[in-house]
């Protein structure tokens, strides 16, 4: 159990949070959401002890071992191994370690009492040694260190020859692998790849700790947290749900308050008009006076900080193009003669296609970015674009060619093509959220987020119909994130992204290329039917070949038992086939149903008259509770009725073979 009661923490004289109270309870698993600088990361320093409160307290169970993922490595750790570092992660064993060899270097010369309390001593101590996993660290390292990316050859290497983001990955294996009572994670996927990330999600979702994980990527706070925690405005809120569900219900609420500030408002009015005419009167003054108390005891509703973003990001219509905007031919790559990337590479990608980039890092992704926008020249074959092709790239260091001093007009200014024309700049500059002032801002005061406005600002001063795009949701939180997806997928023109937010990637590309070790394969369709056909390879790979009953091969069985065999195989999947599809109908009316019923609670709450909003809010709750499940049920209902069409789709083709 973690307790903040009335915790306030004030930086350069203002609250960053603000006799905040809440409870996060044993086992279980909390998300926390809220703007960037909103005072999430507080939260963890007070919860370690690396800040104290300005007032309040917080109470956490003394015998609760509490793992947080460093965000510094010690100079004193570079010079270790890998996975000597990763394994040393449970920094009381070496003490427990200690007095075991030196309780067995004592029993020798010991006498009769002094042997007897040693074995008792020696015993409590294994079993703590067992139970803490002393014996199991070294194996789970590797795992850990394995599925975040690291090459096996890789882990008798000095920490000091990997750069800080794989430093930061060895970091967060080490935390994980601890099995602390209380795992705090703050932005754990920033320095992954897509891979790495469902590694992650997979391993936290067996984790039976209490959970509290600081994140912006929606894929995380979707599968993980059971409870979501909004930091805003000095304020926590908590909603009992994840991601989603704290989405439906601020909204929810927001209305709710809404309706409820402008019926006290209303109220308010009233009550003034009335006590004005009584004051004009003798008789009345009486009447007046106690009204005016009652208007006075009438509490404001006070109503939440929306937590839109509030940039903009408008992406003007690229130019005509031809309908093929990029093609690999035969491509070979090396950053030296002697260690090849991949060869032998070939694909295409055509006009308006929105294509996203995933693999390991170290695998090439922003290589081959690079290698499309002409940053770096193919080993062999060649890189060709499409008939009036303009490009637009932003790459990671993007923040690097911004000058701290430069201001924001003149930073996008001297992006434009030699002899350009500033018209349209101010233009420009309103379309990515900068007017008025904001033009004269130093470049050195903005926000990731505007950092990132300003260099979209910067490609689109000459429109491109290619936009390639490496890691553009880094520093962004999930309203900017949100608001760059919808851009994304209402651009008319060419994308190419890489990038480790899952939903980013499954909401905007169509077309998935994985680079592997040696190879690049291009999917087809979308984050989701990438995850499908890659499972379905790897299991083929497993166990090639399907085994039929009777343990006999398909290609030992007859053409007639084959056929058999198929028209089995089709009933038995049309039956289910059949069911899915019933219960996905009643689902939907189900969920149809709720909505009219939300929808009444909802204008009965904002009708103005006179209600029970306790009464309302109470049958809301059941309904938006009804709701959430209904919703869950439709989507698992949803991918199991996906899953059955593409097999029956797989049966029916092998029919007649």
């Amino acid at each position: 159990m973690i307790d903040f009661q009335n915790i306030s923490k004030l930086y350069t004289g203002a609250y960053i949070l603000k006799d905040v109270s809440f409870r996060i309870n044993s086992g279980e698993r909390v998300g926390i959401v809220g703007p960037n600088g909103a005072g999430k990361s507080t939260i963890f320093n007070i919860i370690t002890g690396a800040v104290a409160p300005d007032g309040g307290s917080v109470v956490i169970p003394k015998d609760h071992r509490v793992g947080i993922m460093a965000q510094n490595i010690r100079n004193s750790d570079l010079d270790r191994k890998l996975v000597e570092f990763t394994s040393d992660a449970i920094p009381e064993l070496k003490e427990f370690m200690r007095e075991l060899h030196d309780i067995e270097s004592r029993m020798e010369s010991a006498g009769a009492e002094e042997r007897t309390s040693l074995l008792r001593r020696h015993g409590e101590l294994q079993t703590k040694v067992e139970h803490l996993g002393a014996y199991r660290l070294d194996q789970e390292a590797k795992e850990a260190l394995t599925n975040l990316g690291f090459a096996p050859e890789s882990f008798d290497k000095p920490l000091s020859q990997f750069s800080g983001g794989w430093q930061m990955r060895a970091a967060l294996a080490r935390v994980l692998i601890s099995n602390p009572d209380i795992l705090l994670l703050d932005e754990p996927s920033n320095y992954l790849d897509v891979p790495a990330v469902e590694w992650l999600c997979r391993f936290l979702g067996g984790f039976a700790g209490t959970l509290v994980l600081i994140s912006h990527d929606r894929f995380l706070l979707r599968k993980l947290a059971s409870v979501t925690l909004e930091v805003n405005n000095g304020e926590v809120t908590r909603y009992a749900g994840n991601y989603d569900y704290y989405r439906r219900e601020r909204e929810n609420r927001l209305k709710m308050l809404e309706a409820a500030y402008r019926n006290t408002e209303r109220k308010k009015e009233q009550m003034e008009r009335v006590i004005d005419r009584f004051r004009a009167k003798s008789t009345k003054a009486a009447q007046a006076k106690s009204m005016q108390k009652k208007l006075d005891r009438i509490e404001d509703v006070t109503l939440p900080d929306a937590l839109n973003y509030s940039g903009a990001i408008r992406f003007p219509a690229p130019p005509d193009c031809g309908v093929e905007a990029c093609r690999f031919e035969d491509v070979a790559f090396g950053y030296s003669p002697d260690k090849t990337l991949w060869s032998g590479v070939s694909f295409e990608i055509a006009a308006k296609e929105k294509v996203a980039f995933i693999g390991y890092n170290g695998m090439g992704k922003t290589t081959l970015l690079k290698l499309m926008v002409g940053k770096l020249a193919p080993t062999s074959g060649q890189v060709v674009l499409g008939h009036h092709i303009v490009v637009g790239y932003q790459a990671q260091e993007f923040g690097d060619v911004l000058a701290p001093e430069m201001s924001v007009y003149d930073a996008v200014k001297s992006a434009l093509p030699a002899g350009a024309s500033t018209a349209n700049l101010m233009n420009v500059l309103g379309s990515f959220g900068f007017s008025g002032d904001d033009r004269d801002k130093p470049c050195k005061v903005l926000s990731g987020g505007e950092k990132i406005r300003l260099q979209f600002a910067r490609i689109f001063v000459n429109p491109p119909n290619l936009l390639v795009l490496d890691e553009p949701t880094t520093h962004l939180d999930v309203a900017a994130r949100e608001l760059l997806q919808q851009a994304l997928c209402s651009f008319h023109g060419t994308v190419c992204i890489v990038s480790h937010d899952i939903e980013f990637v499954r909401n905007v590309a169509q077309t998935i290329i994985c680079i592997e070790p040696h190879r690049i394969k291009k999917y087809f369709g979308n984050y989701d039917y990438y995850l499908e056909k890659s499972r379905e390879l790897q299991t083929d790979t497993v166990t090639p070949g399907r085994v039929s009953a009777g343990n006999q091969s398909d290609n030992s069985m007859s053409a007639k038992d084959r056929r058999r065999a198929r028209a089995q195989a089709r009933s038995a999947v049309s039956g289910k086939l059949r069911e899915a599809k019933q219960l996905l109908e009643k689902l939907e009316k189900t969920l149809d149903t709720l909505a009219d019923q939300r929808k009444v609670l909802l204008a009965k709450m904002s009708s103005g008259m006179k209600v029970d909003f306790e009464a309302l809010n109470k049958e809301l709750a059941v309904v938006e509770k009804n709701i959430s499940e209904a919703e869950t049920s439709w989507e698992e209902c949803a991918v199991e009725l996906e899953a059955l069409k593409i097999e029956n789709d797989r049966i029916n083709s092998e029919v007649g073979r």
